[in-house]
């Protein structure tokens, strides 16, 4: 091999060698690693006896984390791909309102209200993708439009049919239909019944549960969570359209010349957005058995909050689906942590607060390790 060849190699970024804790800082999931560890182990301390790491406790967390964990799956993909989605909370409500309207007002079944309800979100995802790649607007002001637009439909919507914003009902319309088991079910009750008799987990002792378990089994929403999550990962990080999302999030134009459809990933991205909103309203209306034109709010800045703990960057072109998950169990734990702390709960928002402006001033210091930039 000649000298300048040689040379040439040596300079290559690509063949330096890198150091195992530098590959480690730069991991998008290190924050969020490190927040989970250190929230679990301030909770064992604080609340430790209080229930919270009993079953009945962990499935409340659980539950808080899983719908945490099911809108930034969503807001992740699109963060990457370098837009926002601030539409996904009014979206929640808007979805809830179409479901509860077609089948307990309109008599629809409930497996057709639902699949319309995903339907129309994914069209309006579509359309929220459309007009940021046609107007060159950022995704930022198209979204937020759409945030006033929806829940200002949803509220008119559900009074215009009904006079009222919460709408009932849903519960006994949806009695022995087929797909409302698949977001409103729960899973594995004979397991957890065989549990609960054999004194491994709590069961209630007077009234018309006697003898059945306190945690009745797993609800169909941690499912949608790990399900969402999982198929958001395995797209990223295993498949060329991953490589894609990342591509338009770092540098569109330059991913248009090297043949990336970069318009056709990002509207992509806002449907898969709009489609984890109505998943999360789907569940949200069969575990109550109602639909209320309130609902999701401020969902679309916690979705945020998630994945920027989970280590992606504002900019785009970097983070992680898992640390997104992190992010979201983190926020679980915290919320229901503060109740069995017997804290005030309003100090959840003073987390959120402190927690999203921790994870930007740590993203910038990655991004600059990443970039060279000072």
């Amino acid at each position: 091999m000649s000298a300048p060849i040689a040379a040439a190699k040596i300079d290559d970024e690509r063949l330096k060698q890198v150091s195992w804790l530098r590959q480690a800082l730069v991991r998008p999931e290190l924050g969020a690693i490190c927040g989970a560890i250190l929230v679990f182990v301030f909770f064992l301390m604080v609340a430790g006896d209080s229930g919270m790491f009993a079953p009945q406790g962990i499935r409340n967390w659980t539950l808080v984390s899983a719908q945490f964990a099911i809108l930034a799956a969503g807001a992740c993909l699109l963060m990457i791909a370098g837009e926002f989605d601030l539409s996904v909370g009014s979206m929640i409500g808007f979805a809830g309102v179409v479901i509860a309207i077609l089948s307990v007002q309109w008599g629809w079944p409930v497996w057709a209200a639902i699949l319309s309800a995903f339907a129309v979100c994914l069209f309006i995802g579509a359309v929220n993708g459309f007009l940021v790649i046609r107007t060159g607007l950022p995704s930022f002001i198209v979204t937020l439009a759409f945030l006033y637009i929806l829940r200002g439909l949803t509220i008119w919507l559900s009074v215009a049919t009904t006079r009222q914003t919460i709408i009932g009902g849903v519960g006994q319309a949806a009695e022995g239909d087929w797909l409302a088991p698949v977001f409103g079910g729960i899973a594995f009750r004979g397991l957890f019944q065989w549990m609960g008799d054999q004194g491994w987990i709590a069961t209630f002792t007077r009234g018309a549960r006697m003898g059945q378990p306190v945690v009745e089994g797993i609800p169909a929403l941690v499912f949608w969570a790990l399900g969402l999550i999982l198929f958001a990962h395995v797209l990223l990080t295993r498949t060329r359209f991953g490589n894609w999302i990342f591509a338009s999030g770092g540098d569109a134009e330059a991913a248009r010349k090297v043949g990336v459809p970069v318009s056709r990933v990002k509207i992509l991205m806002f449907m898969f957005s709009a489609f984890c909103a109505c998943v999360f309203a789907a569940c949200q209306v069969m575990e109550f058995g109602s639909a209320a034109a309130d609902r999701g709010l401020l969902k679309e800045f916690e979705a945020i909050i998630c994945v920027v703990i989970g280590g992606a960057l504002l900019t785009g072109g970097y983070g992680s689906v898992i640390g997104a998950a992190l992010g979201a169990l983190i926020f679980g734990v915290v919320q229901q942590g503060l109740f069995f702390a017997n804290a005030e709960s309003s100090l959840f928002r003073v987390f959120l607060g402190v927690i999203l402006l921790m994870a930007v001033i740590m993203n910038t210091i990655i991004r600059r390790m990443i970039t060279g930039e000072r």
